[in-house]
């Protein structure tokens, strides 16, 4: 027999709710959890000898629970004159003092200032299924009716799942007519009907104290689960968290029925109550269910590995995912400036969290919390500072699961961007002083190894070569370049000088008579030069975008713009080469600036890196030869394997066969 309301409207008609009882009978029905669940909230805002009214009472319990345990003075009132009679047959020969009286809320008999609380369960959402004129014509008379009964320091309490017109205007009334306002989430009610397998939807109760006036509004907090209230500056502050909590309810609710979209992913930043700051990221990430596969998982990112892109990118998402054999992972990270004491506190903290966004069918209930390693990880902050064209930025050690230090700079408006990146060994002086210092010779951006290898198409020609690369960051192209072709001609270009300065300071870029800087626009200094008529062996551009509103993270909109690849194609001549890393987040974008590419130069081949997001498009006026870049490609191999550097290696037939000649005119 299905007893819910077939729509909204129902909720406030007096026949409904007569129908409702009649069906239901003696059995009690509890809205939102029964007496158990909510009697540590109530214990602390009710007293023995408080005198209490219960409005829309129906047949709940509450009044009664209350009565039995030593509140005496209870009074109950419905506008159903079925379910005051159950209740009057139910109670009246064990519980003679405990009162029921069919009345309308709206219009009560009672004296001013008669009672010390006001105990609403679920009647202020049956009243209130709407915004309409009438309904909230007929809100106020209620909100008017409790003001009068109740006692000045007298409390309005009410339990309620505090829809967002609810909600509006309880803050609309409440702190505007002198009461201090307070609410709490009660997870003990939602936690019985998780247990009984029925949706669970956020219970609050409102707690709304009666003062003659206040210097000021009061509003207050408390929506985590330690007894901590929280003061709030404005009602759209309280209205911001409420609807957040609601909205976080909606999607685990729906995380138990249904599975997420191949190509979506769920994503929650979670608080600590009063902080602005998120200290958790968790993405909920579905693959295509296989039967070898366990159900769900957690999966704690360790701290500082959070910008690797196993873990910043959808794609490197769902790939941990195949890697852990579940179908379902919650991948959370951890964010600087907060504080994880160990592994084991944060499975405690997440395991709420965690557990509402598994699937309603699992069939092991102990959820495993996986990571990389048998602790939270660390990241060591060296150096906060803030650049005028960048913003804030920080560098940071992190050491990695083989306990390998890599040192990493960061944009904080970009914090999921390793904007430069450093692998540091330890070495020791004559004296025997231990120091840590960048490992030039390893490239930890994958993508510079094909940028790198490109470059050795020129430079085997001519080892004197002018090279110019764009887009400097921490120096670690440059450095390479600088190892690996140690004759030629190297400038690095860079707008930010403060960048310049992490280079030298962090990163260990120094200058010398082959390897130099310049801080200037790039743009500029590429049509300056094109105006002097100098000439560049190999001109690469690996510049990041600061523009996040476009699906292009790499390189800026205006360095592919028309004059600017006039120019470059002017500085390269018949003989160099323009090598170009293209990062698309919006895979829409890449036609046309491959079109773009091809009204520049005669001979474009691309490669697209296997995980990551970059492409290198390796651009000429004259047809590159394949051969040239299968004997760079033995050349560069060379030299890792001379330095027992095996991860940066190129496996040839791979790559050559991996490449794409967009366009060749011989």
């Amino acid at each position: 027999m299905n007893l819910l309301p077939k729509s909204k409207e129902e909720f406030s008609q007096k026949e409904y709710w007569d129908a409702f009882f009649k069906k239901r009978g003696n059995k009690a029905f509890e809205w939102y959890g029964e007496y158990p669940e909510l009697a540590d909230h109530l214990h602390k805002y009710i007293k023995k000898q408080d005198n209490i009214l219960i409005t829309g009472c129906g047949n709940s319990t509450l009044g009664r629970d209350l009565y039995d345990i030593g509140y005496n003075k209870v009074t109950n009132i419905d506008i159903s004159q079925v379910v005051i009679r159950q209740m009057l047959s139910q109670n009246e020969k064990q519980r003679d003092n405990l009162k029921y009286i069919q009345m309308d809320v709206l219009n009560m008999s009672f004296e001013n200032d008669e009672f010390s609380v006001v105990l609403d369960k679920g009647t202020l959402d049956a009243l209130m299924p709407d915004d309409s004129t009438q309904t909230l014509e007929n809100i106020k008379q209620y909100f008017d009716e409790i003001k009068r009964v109740l006692k000045i320091g007298g409390r309005y309490i009410c339990i309620s799942l505090l829809q967002e017109h609810i909600l509006k205007y309880a803050l609309d009334y409440f702190p505007s007519n002198n009461f201090m306002f307070r609410i709490v989430r009660c997870f003990e009610a939602e936690a019985k009907a998780s247990d009984n397998n029925e949706n669970t939807l956020p219970v609050f109760i409102m707690i709304c104290t009666k003062f003659k006036t206040l210097p000021h509004k009061l509003l207050e907090l408390n929506l985590g689960s330690l007894d901590k209230m929280q003061r709030c500056t404005c009602e759209s502050d309280v209205a911001s968290q409420i609807l957040n909590v609601q909205n976080v309810s909606f999607i685990c609710s729906g995380l138990k029925k249904t599975s997420i979209d191949a190509e979506s992913e769920i994503v929650l930043d979670l608080y600590e109550q009063g902080s602005s700051k998120p200290r958790f990221t968790l993405y909920v990430v579905d693959i295509e269910p296989k039967p070898t596969h366990d159900q769900y998982a957690a999966f704690i990112v360790p701290e500082g590995r959070e910008a690797e892109w196993l873990f910043s990118t959808s794609n490197g998402r769902k790939k941990l995912v195949e890697i852990t054999k579940y179908n379902r992972l919650a991948i959370i990270t951890l964010h600087r400036e907060q504080k994880y004491d160990s592994f084991e506190a944060v499975q405690l903290e997440l395991s709420n969290v965690v557990c509402n966004l598994a699937p309603a069918h699992l069939k092991n209930k102990k959820i495993a919390f996986l990571s990389l390693g048998s602790d939270v990880g660390h990241r060591i902050l060296r150096y906060k500072g803030c650049s005028k064209l960048s913003g804030e930025f920080v560098v940071e050690d992190v050491v990695t699961e083989n306990n390998e230090k890599y040192r990493r700079l960061f944009y904080l408006n970009s914090q999921l961007v390793i904007q430069s990146e450093a692998k540091l060994r330890t070495i020791k002086s004559r004296k025997g002083a231990v120091k840590e210092v960048v490992d030039p010779i390893l490239l930890t951006c994958r993508h510079h190894v094909y940028m790198s290898l490109a470059t050795h198409l020129i430079c085997s020609r001519n080892a004197k070569a002018n090279v110019a690369v764009v887009g400097l960051g921490g120096g670690g192209l440059c450095l390479f370049l600088h190892k690996f072709m140690p004759k030629i001609n190297i400038l690095g270009i860079d707008i930010d000088e403060d960048m310049l300065k992490v280079a030298r300071e962090w990163f260990d870029f120094k200058e010398d008579d082959k390897l130099k800087s310049r801080i200037q626009d790039g743009i500029e200094w590429l049509e300056d030069i094109s105006k002097k008529g100098e000439t560049l062996d190999a001109l690469l551009f690996d510049v990041d975008s600061k523009d996040s509103s476009i699906g292009m993270s790499c390189p800026p909109r205006e360095f592919l713009e028309v004059n600017v690849l006039r120019n470059v194609a002017k500085v390269i001549a018949n003989s160099g080469l323009f090598i170009l890393n293209l990062v698309v987040r919006d895979n829409a974008l890449r036609p046309s600036v491959l079109s773009t590419l091809k009204t520049h130069f005669q001979s474009i081949i691309s490669y697209k890196l296997q995980e990551d997001l970059n492409e290198i498009f390796i651009c000429s006026n004259k047809s590159i030869q394949m051969d040239d870049l299968k004997e760079a490609c033995s050349e560069l191999n060379s030299f890792f394997k001379k330095h027992h550097i095996s991860e940066n290696g190129v496996d040839t037939d791979k790559f050559m066969k991996a490449l794409v000649t967009q366009s060749v005119f011989i």
